[in-house]
């Protein structure tokens, strides 16, 4: 893949920070957005703009049409069976927590276990933990691996007659680390046992086939595969999702009701979306599939693992830089610096790079259980996206010779 070519598709690459030329490798929490995808939000305020599914109109037709074309888009995007199995969210936050209301409200008996592991972001254990109260429901934790990887056998060690549903990250947003999903369900299900995957990190950057996985649920958000924020896509398999009620109810996933309370609900996946939806954000999540799909995604892992390796290889020597993850074939370099024997503070790294221009994440990422499995109270986050170069690599491996003491520190005085 050209990469100076797809570099010309994102304007924002020409903007300064601190003076200094934009080395953006915060792509774990946010990626950047081409021009398309742009446009696409654009088009829809300028010349569409009426609401979806509401109006016996031409401009409606319109919208309702654009809106559920990306539906079969995201559904193509995931090989999902059906586009009813497609439900509008405003992210992988929102899909988790809705899926972990209605499975503990609707399937989950008393007593019965979630289980997940240390490395899981807040947005899918929280959800566990908090929809579960009510039922005493109770979240147990796969043990990790020495490197922090969640495996077949320990997933098989932490299976018991309690274990009702599996929820697990595709790829650690911390580590990088890919979970062997495939493999998890198919020893779940001989079980019984609910799959819930978190696929945030994996979406944007490798192939998904659920059907293929055969997860029960598959979550992820917009904004990671360079859509528009605030919106993703919960996806379940039909029969959760022809079976399950919704959390939110109001206009549109109603087909009628009457004021004593009688309530019926339209068929799947409109009665997941109650209330307008985030229409130019559905239409540029579908822009932002179609450029990806052009891309490739094997173009774009191959990238990804290409600029880690040599990043890896440019900091083998550097006796400074603490490496944790080495081993995850992915675009995440989540690592410490080290000076004068001490380790120095994530956020104060992450401050001094920002000083050359250089974006990155830094702290707990969200998942905060994380911390005690790798014994440091927070991590800097490299991760590179589709635009990134060596010539990044290059800056931010001159920023990490230069990272002391007193750079990182004075920086803010």
């Amino acid at each position: 893949m050209d990469v100076n070519k797809i570099r010309e598709d994102f304007p924002i690459l020409s903007r300064k920070m601190n003076d200094k030329p934009l080395v953006y490798l915060d792509n774990g929490a946010t990626t950047l957005k081409p021009q398309c995808v742009i446009d696409a939000v654009c088009n829809y305020y300028t010349y569409l703009g009426a609401n979806a599914h509401r109006g016996d109109y031409q401009m409606s037709a319109q919208v309702d049409e654009a809106f559920e074309n990306a539906r079969i888009t995201a559904q193509k995007f995931i090989n999902a069976k059906y586009k009813e199995e497609i439900a509008f969210t405003s992210g992988s936050t929102m899909g988790l927590n809705e899926i972990a209301i209605m499975l503990t409200q609707q399937v989950l008996k008393s007593n019965d276990v979630v289980l997940t592991c240390e490395s899981e972001h807040a947005s899918n254990i929280l959800p566990w933990q908090q929809a579960g109260i009510a039922k005493n429901i109770q979240v147990e934790y796969i043990e990790l691996d020495h490197e922090g990887k969640v495996t077949i056998e320990a997933v098989q060690n932490a299976i018991h007659d309690g274990v009702k549903i599996i929820t697990l990250a595709h790829v650690s947003n911390v580590l990088g680390f890919e979970a062997p999903i495939e493999e998890i369900c198919k020893l779940a299900h001989e079980k019984g046992i609910i799959v819930v995957v978190d696929g945030a990190q994996s979406t944007p950057h490798i192939d998904i086939d659920v059907q293929k996985l055969d997860c029960d649920f598959f979550v992820f958000s917009a904004h990671k595969l360079c859509g528009p924020t605030g919106v993703g896509v919960m996806y379940g398999k039909k029969k959760w999702m022809d079976m399950l009620e919704p959390v939110f109810f109001g206009g549109e996933s109603n087909a009628r009701f009457n004021k004593c309370g009688d309530l019926i609900l339209k068929e799947s996946p409109l009665k997941f979306e109650s209330g307008t939806q985030p229409i130019e954000g559905v239409i540029g999540m579908a822009a932002a599939m179609d450029y990806l799909q052009k891309i490739g995604k094997d173009n774009i892992h191959a990238h990804e693992v290409m600029l880690k390796e040599y990043f890896l290889e440019q900091v083998k020597d550097l006796d400074k830089v603490i490496i944790y993850n080495a081993n995850a074939k992915s675009g995440i370099c989540t690592f410490n610096i080290m000076d004068k024997g001490k380790m120095l503070f994530a956020q104060d790294v992450a401050g001094y790079l920002d000083s050359l221009g250089i974006a990155v994440r830094s702290g707990q990422h969200c998942a905060k259980l994380l911390p005690d499995i790798l014994h440091t109270p927070g991590t800097c986050r490299a991760s590179f996206y589709i635009y990134n170069t060596k010539e990044d690599v290059d800056k931010l491996v001159e920023g990490l010779k230069n990272a002391t003491i007193e750079n990182c520190v004075n920086i803010f005085f």
